[in-house]
């Protein structure tokens, strides 16, 4: 049982365990509610004998006091059971899904927009935790009591009990039958949502160029035509839900008029003794159908909550990189057998990819864009796993060795720097996270920090802003590296390493990089020629294969592809205005 409501709600394994436990509290204070139904039903018998006044009236007092301490403590447990294990288990259902972001492999999240995601971890968990904590384990609840209550009326008048309970089931699965078309509807509204808020995120970061080419009308109006489509989505939703629902609690009410019709028939038929029947089961329907109306609520927002977690279930279901922890490679040497690889199926991006970045060596990538050298590095890293053949570290195929055990042998810096909106010494520090302040200042020196971090008011306490938005574009990229510097892995991956910096700025790094690379393994992007002219090796790629290969002095000599794009950038660099 335990596995199918983690399965279909979600859940963890304690969380399904506390569920349990909620739905038991939520059946108690059920029960004890009728508790006072029961001392009415016997304080007018006892009115009608005559005895109330004689002796049990202490026992009406003791017995109402007893009924408000039973109703006090189950609501008690209920409400502790309910709410508080529902927010544990929301903060561990998050944990779970950011720790399964961690292990997935870049391929999904390709697949997958950043507003998606983000709608996953925020707004589908917190709707999951309210329906949990206040319409779930309530509706369970109040199904086992309303059952148990209905069939222990059998006992007393089935004539009567049937007249009373039928309503029930039809009412019930009138609201179950609909749920295809509550997630129908739901799932539209969802879809516009996340189309909304990708737009709008889009929008944000992008309003600097909406700004410069005067689009800011046009995606005004874009985003309140999708705002408006997000409006009609959630009214037909809630009208899809209402739909059902209405008519069902509206059928409910039949049950009274059906319960007094055969009452009082049989009144008529069996005489006054006959009466206390008929009262206690009209006291029960104006208790029973109170808590069957609640719980066709509940059920339709568990209905809608289905669309939130197919979403939370998809994400934890995706195939998760994983490998041996055990990682003791004899060298750095990294190796690409016959590599093909595509990001989507029919377009191939590599194919029969072959070469080796030795230790100690430099190894530049180039060629036209597109030619697959991102992705030659990405899978050098196993950010993805390669389609057929394989990429070796230390002569170990990486795609068995955890990634995270796999990324502590590399430092890497990409084209597109991400920093934080924190200090410029904690932005360096992420590179090692329990590394000294001096070991952070000798990591930024050799990346040429110093020059810019000096002009700043705090210094290296000084907070960047949001992504770094208080720097320039080669300030950022020089973080980044000094990053790389600070963790000081075997292997180093560059990607356009130096592509903001000017001329002067990209000496240094070079130079400090020459510094750094001694016994280590280095891979190297570039688009420019001057960047790799020092390079040991290089590998030309084009159109997803090998082209050329050699050092630049042997790839000079063929006169091929490498030959002509120093030719071509030395012409652009002597054009003028």
């Amino acid at each position: 049982m335990l596995e199918k409501i983690m399965r279909k709600y979600a859940m963890s394994r304690q969380g399904a365990k506390e569920f349990l436990l909620s739905i038991a509290a939520c059946v108690l204070h059920n029960l004890s509610l009728m508790f006072p139904v029961g001392l009415l039903y016997y304080m007018v018998g006892d009115l009608l004998d005559g005895e109330l006044l004689g002796g049990r009236i202490v026992f009406y007092v003791v017995g109402i006091a007893a009924s408000l301490i039973l109703i006090y403590v189950t609501q008690f447990w209920q409400y502790n059971a309910t709410f508080f294990s529902t927010y544990k288990e929301s903060g561990a259902r998050r944990i779970t899904l950011a720790e399964t972001l961690r292990k997935l492999p870049l391929s999904f999240f390709g697949k997958k927009d950043l507003s998606d995601l983000t709608a996953t971890i925020l707004n589908d968990c917190t709707v999951i935790e309210h329906t949990f904590s206040h319409q779930a384990g309530q509706f369970y609840g109040s199904i086992i009591s309303t059952v148990m209550i209905a069939v222990s009326l059998f006992f007393f008048d089935w004539r009567m009990a049937l007249a009373s309970v039928w309503v029930l089931p039809v009412s019930l699965l009138a609201v179950i039958l609909s749920k295809k078309v509550q997630n129908r509807f739901n799932k539209r509204k969802n879809d516009v949502r996340i189309r909304l808020e990708d737009g709008l995120q889009q929008d944000i970061e992008a309003l600097r160029d909406l700004k410069s080419n005067n689009s800011e009308q046009r995606i005004i109006d874009e985003l309140e035509a999708d705002i408006k489509d997000y409006e009609k989505k959630s009214i037909a939703a809630e009208l899809g839900v209402a739909a059902f629902i209405v008519p069902a609690q509206m059928f409910l009410k039949i049950g009274i008029a059906t319960t007094a019709l055969v009452g009082s028939m049989l009144l008529i038929k069996e005489g006054a003794g006959f009466l206390m029947t008929f009262f206690m089961f009209l006291l029960v329907v104006s208790r029973i159908y109170e808590p069957m109306a609640g719980t066709l609520i509940n059920l339709g927002a568990m209905n809608a909550m289905q669309v939130n977690i197919d979403r939370t279930n998809a994400m934890n279901d995706t195939p998760k990189q994983e490998g041996s922890t055990d990682f003791s490679p004899e060298n750095c040497d990294i190796e690409f057998k016959n590599v093909g690889f595509s990001y989507h199926d029919g377009e191939a991006v590599l194919r029969n990819v072959s070469f080796i970045a030795r230790q100690g060596e430099v190894t530049a990538l180039i060629g036209p864009s597109g030619g697959g050298k991102t992705t030659v590095s990405r899978l050098a890293a196993r950010f993805w796993d390669v389609a057929s053949g394989t990429v070796t570290f230390g002569g170990r195929d990486i795609a068995k060795i955890d990634p995270e055990t796999l990324l502590s042998e590399y430092s890497i810096v990409f084209q597109d720097v991400t920093l934080f909106n924190n200090t410029v010494k904690e932005n360096i520090r992420v590179g090692r996270t329990d590394a000294a302040d001096e070991e952070i200042f000798a990591a930024a020196k050799l990346a040429n920090c110093d020059e810019f971090v000096s002009r700043l008011p705090n210094g290296y306490d000084t907070v960047i802003g949001e992504n770094g938005s208080e720097l320039s574009g080669g300030e950022r990229q020089r973080i980044s590296i000094a990053r790389a510097f600070l963790k000081d892995a075997p292997v180093i991956l560059l990607d356009e390493a130096t592509a903001s910096l000017d001329a002067e700025n990209e000496t240094v790094i070079q130079a400090a990089i020459s510094r750094l690379i001694r016994n280590k393994t280095v891979l190297i992007i570039a688009h420019r020629m001057r960047t790799v002219s020092g390079a040991d090796k290089i590998v030309v790629l084009k159109d997803g294969v090998v082209a050329e290969e050699g050092s630049p002095e042997e790839l000079l000599k063929q006169d091929g592809i490498f030959a002509g794009m120093l030719k071509m950038q030395t012409e652009a660099q002597n054009w003028r205005i």
